[in-house]
This record gives C-alpha cells, sequence and structure tokens, in this order.
C-alpha cells in the first residue's frame, strides 16, 4: 500500500513552482509531488530541471523546494510516471537525443530525493516511446500506447502499430527505421525488475498517444488521443488482459480530446477534466464517468474559465482532485502526416481543487474557520493541539489564496 505519510513542507519554506506543462505529479498523503516539465522563454520551449523537487502542501498551500542527487535522469518531455509504494518511476519520453525507454525511480518517503536508474531488467523492456500512459496494479505498472520508433525487424512482428513515418535514427546502439503510434500493453514488476507483453484479447483501442488512462479495481481505463477525433473509452481487464469498447448509454457525451487527465475519483467514477479538443480548442469542462450504469454526466464548475490542457491531476484527501499547471492556449495543426505545436506562452502555476464528494463536518469547520480567520483567530488557541495545527494549516492556506488570487480555493463540482 502507498504510505500516507510524507515530508512536511515548512511554512518558512514559502515559495512558488514555476508555470509548466507537461510535468509528472502524484499525490501522496496531503503532499504534491511535481517534478519537470516546460515553461516557454522568448517563445521557444525550455525543459525544466530534473534535479529538483517541488513540494505543494494541500492542507496549508504552501510550497517547498528540494534539491535532488543520485542517477539523476536527463531533461525529459513528455515522459510517464506513476506512484507505487512510495516511490516515483518515470519511463520514457524524449531527451537530448530523442525517444528513450529508460526507468528511473524515487523514493519520496524518505525525504532524501536521491534518483536511481533502473538497468539489468529481464525480459524486453517496450522500444523508445513517449506521450504514453500507465496503470498501476497488483504492484506493477502497465503501460499503454504512445508514440515512437520501432526497428525493420520489430515493424514485421507488430500488429497494435500505425506508421507515421520513417526515417532512420541510431539510440544507442540500435538502428530504427519506422516512427508511428502504438496499442501496445506492457508490464514492468518493480519488485523482480522484469517486463513481460501480455498477449491480450478482444479488440483493443486504436494506436493512439497523449490520451489518459486510470484504474478502478482491476480495470484499466484508457480515452482519448491524438490520434482520436472522437471520445472512445476502453477498459482493459488486468487480470484476464481482455479489451472491452465501452459504448456509453444515451445521452450527452464529451467531445473528442487529448492532453487532458482521468482520475478515478471513486470505486465506480471517473472524473475527465480539460484538454484541446480534435478542433484545437481547449477545454474546461468536467464530466464523470459512472462504470457501472455507462453513463456520462457534465458537472458544473466555478473554473470554466480557466480552459487548461497538458496539466497533471491527481487524487487529494476527501477524493478532491489536485489539478496543477498546464496551459491555457496550445495551437496544433493536425493531418495525416504530421503534428505541429505552437509554443503556449500561459503555462499556468496555480492550484486547482475540486470537490467531488460531500466534505466531512470537521473538514467543513476547518475551512470555515481558515475563510474567517480574522474574527477567529483567538478561538483558533483554544483548541486541542492536533485540531489547532489542522485548522492553522487551512488558515495558512486560505491566506495564501488570497494574496495569489490565480490560484482558486476548493471548488464544489457536485452541481
Amino acid at each position: 500500500m502507498e504510505n500516507s505519510s510524507g515530508p512536511r513542507v515548512a511554512e518558512s519554506e514559502l515559495q512558488t513552482a514555476l508555470g509548466r506543462s507537461d510535468h509528472t505529479a502524484v499525490v501522496n498523503g496531503n503532499i504534491l509531488y511535481v517534478w519537470g516539465g516546460c515553461q516557454t522563454v522568448d517563445g521557444e520551449e525550455v525543459t525544466l530541471p530534473s534535479d529538483e523537487m517541488w513540494l505543494y502542501d494541500t492542507e496549508s498551500g504552501n510550497w517547498a523546494l528540494r534539491e535532488m542527487k543520485g542517477d539523476v535522469p536527463p531533461l525529459l518531455s513528455q515522459t510517464c510516471s506513476s506512484h507505487l509504494q512510495g516511490r516515483l518511476y518515470v519511463f520514457g519520453g524524449c531527451d537530448g537525443n530523442g525517444h528513450t525507454n529508460q526507468m528511473y525511480c524515487v523514493n519520496l518517503d524518505d525525504g532524501e530525493f536521491v534518483w536511481k536508474r533502473l538497468t539489468g531488467a529481464e525480459g524486453t523492456p517496450p522500444s523508445p516511446r513517449d506521450k504514453h500512459s500507465c496503470w498501476v496494479y497488483r504492484e506493477r505498472i502497465i503501460y499503454f500506447g504512445g508514440y515512437g520508433c520501432k526497428t525493420v525487424r520489430e515493424i514485421n512482428n507488430v500488429k497494435n502499430f500505425t506508421v507515421d513515418h520513417t526515417s532512420w535514427a541510431t539510440i544507442g546502439t540500435v538502428i530504427f527505421r519506422f516512427w508511428g503510434w502504438n496499442s501496445e500493453v506492457h508490464v514492468f514488476e518493480p519488485e523482480t525488475n522484469t517486463w513481460s507483453e501480455p498477449q491480450t484479447q478482444g479488440v483493443c483501442p486504436s494506436p493512439r498517444g497523449s490520451h489518459s488512462s486510470a484504474t478502478v479495481g482491476n480495470k484499466g481505463y484508457v480515452c482519448g488521443g491524438m490520434e482520436s477525433t472522437e471520445m472512445d473509452l476502453h477498459c482493459l481487464d488486468l487480470d484476464t488482459w481482455t479489451w472491452t469498447q465501452i459504448y456509453p448509454a444515451d445521452g450527452p457525451l464529451p467531445v473528442g480530446r487529448s492532453l487532458h487527465t482521468l482520475t478515478a475519483v471513486s470505486e465506480n467514477t471517473l472524473f475527465l477534466f480539460g484538454g484541446l479538443s480534435a478542433t484545437g480548442q481547449p477545454l474546461s469542462d468536467v464530466w464523470e464517468f459512472d462504470t457501472r450504469t455507462r453513463g456520462w454526466k457534465e458537472r458544473d464548475n466555478r473554473h470554466k474559465d480557466q480552459p487548461r490542457l497538458w496539466h497533471s491531476a491527481g487524487l487529494g484527501k476527501d477524493a478532491d482532485v489536485i489539478v496543477f499547471g498546464g496551459t491555457r492556449d496550445f495551437t496544433v495543426l493536425m493531418d495525416s502526416v504530421a503534428v505541429l505545436r505552437a509554443p503556449s506562452e500561459n503555462h499556468c502555476s496555480d492550484v486547482l481543487v475540486f470537490q467531488t464528494q460531500p466534505y466531512s463536518l470537521l473538514r467543513l469547520c476547518e475551512n470555515c474557520i481558515g475563510q474567517n480567520a480574522s474574527v477567529l483567530s483567538k478561538q483558533v488557541s483554544w483548541l486541542p493541539t492536533k485540531l489547532k495545527d489542522s485548522t492553522r494549516k487551512r488558515i495558512s492556506y486560505y491566506s495564501a489564496h488570497t494574496e495569489h488570487q490565480d490560484t482558486a480555493p476548493p471548488t464544489n463540482t457536485l452541481g
């Protein structure tokens, strides 16, 4: 099980993470860990340092910066991250030499932040790729899809691959020839440092990248993607490796999109936010999918004036969805040959919090005190120590959001 504890962010370390897109972020306990990503400087995309980790305390609203050591990864873009047993795993993406299939991990619980490059794995790792996603199930990390390269020999043996273009490239000592999208499934087991590729059954999704995925029970869900013009939803049984395309019940549906997020917020609910529509429109809508009824329902939210794509989303306390970063605008030109992007000048540094279920009476009281600290500060000192500490965190949280108006307080999306 994932450790619910984590390093504390001290109030004396008040800083703010730079706005960014294409970053990695996971929630561990009450801490949001943010790594990597890109910024735009003088009209050019710049990859942010890989030797630093930003920590955001979701209870107090405070940021802190930590230096990282060890086998620090190269600067990476469009990589895929996962959180398992208190560790952050980063696989694939693009470095200065092109696509990669290297794996790195770092322990988030010990406070040391020492990177380790995982080498010598048994089995065959996936070919170099980016824009992929993953599920975590039974202490395994299961990767799906993405864009990357194949050798001539690999392309002869692969069915779940759509060739985008051909060109010669050397990565390490391997010569690659074909580039394109895939719908492959690969499994990594950290405990044994082993790769495997299960034989799936059923009708698998079309090859894609820049999609989103989420795990509910023993099911891995995937939707959207760069090559999908309509919002489709597929489910992989992670025990039997059987694919099922889900045909939603009658009713409104989300538009097709990419660069969005999909978050499991309960044992039967998926939370979809933002992204880029197939027509190039940045989106700010919120949808929930019920895995029992197979129905989509759009939810009202106060952030409709804040479109977001290429952001991160994680599950926080009380089933809050914690969204960080991303961009408000993005120019994408798509055709059958290439995908062209224009850098965005509007990378976001705010944290959006979406409430997905009713709060407890205790949290409602803490929030109320936090919002009215100027008239209740004396009474806070009368509280028991543990309750006083948590209440002061909420006071700090609302104080921080008052000073930085671009970061909105929690939003009820149950309407």
